[in-house]
């Protein structure tokens, strides 16, 4: 018979069984509290693993991860980059508030329902939140890298005893426009933080006009000259240019330039007094005298021409008025070209009032190298572009189209010689030439042209004077020479 009040097994079995239970799920919810605590298992934090940890955990996890340094490959040089030198920054609060977010997403008795059946969440990725100052790695790559490892292209020379050049050599130059993403990309990955930097080839630079110069002088006392020259050479893209007066090793001050006497070069001006006055095409006879004067350079038709065209009287004179106008004040033509024509007027300029050096220059007609060679960038530029002096100074009277015809009659003067025998077979060159000769003997040669070439168009103006006797095929061998050296260096061999 039981006594009241004692238990049986089967109750303290279940009295046993309740207190196991509550213990159970109080060491439970302590484990889970804990668990709940850090961060859950699978979560990462801008692709680092982050489960298991705590907040301050996390963090310095990030920062270890992300502040080494990122490894740049220029050619075989490796540079170590510091994110610190770029200021990159990760945003940590941001970030982890984000973890925690989605870590306390579901109240507790929820996440505690899941956690004991055992039913995870997906893992949580969050992705990266971090910045960078790109001036600061633009600067970097400048004054650290380029600065420090390009290797500038290095300039033609000239070959000794020569007038051609050496090819220059490449050079390599970082392109920092093209490393700007790959190594932003690099800062913010785990596991790519090398880059190879991108590399561009330069080419060498063109030589300066100083050394062209020097090896035009070097050309003149190679061949043994002793005369004067007279050389102007204008670059028609960027507008440099030479202008020297040489002789035995001395250069003449050009500021006024030296002058000399035009020969037929002088029809250049008149040409373009001629279209000036032109209204509308010219009539066939005059197109047949213009032909003659400048691709047969005939004297006779020079003289109808200015008749015809310019002023029965006073054409001469008119040429002259008309270069004055373009500011070409050392160039004039006095008279017609006929035997025993009378000099209409003694004009005298700043180039034939020189006392330093005489070229003996003829009273008729009168340039200098610089005058000469300004005409015909002015006929270029109107050619061209329609623009420049010729437009600017006879607006109205003088068209594109009548420049272009002006070029057509001087590409049209054929001369196998002097700067035409400087050129490659085939070189485009409007140009005049002209020498004086008395009772045989030749004193004075020019020749005056714009050159057009793949390496750039360019004005090229030659006198040579001699006080004895220039012997024509030295001379003119010599103004092929310099010739060919402008035209090469405009047209450098590539390395």
């Amino acid at each position: 018979m039981r006594t009241r009040g004692s238990f049986s097994a089967l109750q303290w079995i279940s009295i046993f069984l309740i207190l196991f239970a509550v213990g159970l799920l109080v060491t439970q919810v302590v484990t889970y509290s804990r668990q709940r605590a850090v961060f859950p298992h699978g979560m990462t934090i801008a692709g680092v693993p982050v489960g298991g940890l705590e907040r301050a955990q996390a963090a310095q996890r990030l920062l270890e991860a992300y502040t080494l340094p990122v490894e740049l490959h220029y050619n075989e040089e490796v540079i170590w980059l510091d994110p610190a030198v770029v200021d990159f920054q990760l945003d940590l609060e941001s970030m982890l508030a984000a973890a925690d977010l989605e870590r306390t997403r579901k109240s507790f008795w929820a996440g505690f329902w899941d956690y004991l059946w055992n039913r995870r969440q997906a893992p949580v990725h969050i992705p990266l939140r971090a910045t960078y100052s790109e001036d600061r790695l633009r600067a970097y790559l400048q004054s650290e890298i380029a600065a420090r490892y390009d290797i500038p292209a290095k300039a033609p020379v000239p070959q000794a005893g020569s007038v051609n050049f050496q090819p220059g050599e490449l050079g390599t130059a970082l392109d920092i426009e093209r490393a700007i993403l790959p190594i932003e990309s690099a800062l913010r990955s785990l596991n790519q933080r090398v880059v190879n930097l991108p590399l561009s080839r330069t080419l060498p630079p063109r030589p300066s006009l100083t050394n062209l110069e020097i090896l035009l002088k070097q050309t003149i006392d190679l061949a043994g000259f002793d005369g004067i020259v007279g050389l102007y050479m204008l670059d028609l893209q960027s507008g440099e240019e030479i202008s020297f007066a040489y002789q035995n090793g001395v250069d003449y001050p050009v500021t006024p330039d030296v002058a000399f006497t035009t020969a037929s070069i002088i029809k250049i001006p008149i040409l373009v007094s001629t279209y000036r006055r032109l209204d509308g095409e010219p009539d066939p006879e005059t197109e047949n005298l213009i032909e003659k004067m400048i691709v047969e350079s005939g004297n006779e038709a020079s003289d109808w021409l200015m008749e015809r065209v310019i002023d029965p009287q006073r054409a001469p004179l008119l040429v002259t008025e008309d270069m004055q106008a373009l500011g070409l004040e050392n160039t004039f033509l006095a008279g017609y070209f006929y035997l025993g024509a009378p000099v209409l007027r003694v004009y005298e300029t700043p180039a034939n009032t020189r006392t330093d050096v005489n070229t003996d220059p003829d009273v008729y007609n009168q340039t200098t190298p610089s005058d000469i060679g300004m005409l015909l960038e002015d006929i270029y530029q109107c050619a061209e572009t329609g623009g420049g002096a010729l437009t600017a100074v006879f607006p109205g009277e003088i068209t594109q189209a009548e420049c272009q015809q002006m070029i057509s009659y001087l590409k049209r003067n054929k001369m196998p010689s002097l700067l035409e025998a400087g050129l490659p077979e085939g070189t485009p060159i409007a140009h005049k030439h002209g020498w004086v000769a008395f009772n045989g003997i030749i004193n004075l040669i020019g020749d005056a042209g714009i050159i057009y070439t793949v390496g750039g168009d360019y004005v090229l103006v030659i006198f040579m004077h001699h006080p004895v006797q220039l012997l024509w095929d030295p001379s003119s061998a010599l103004v092929g020479q310099l010739s060919r050296a402008v035209y090469n260096y405009f047209n450098l061999p590539t390395p």
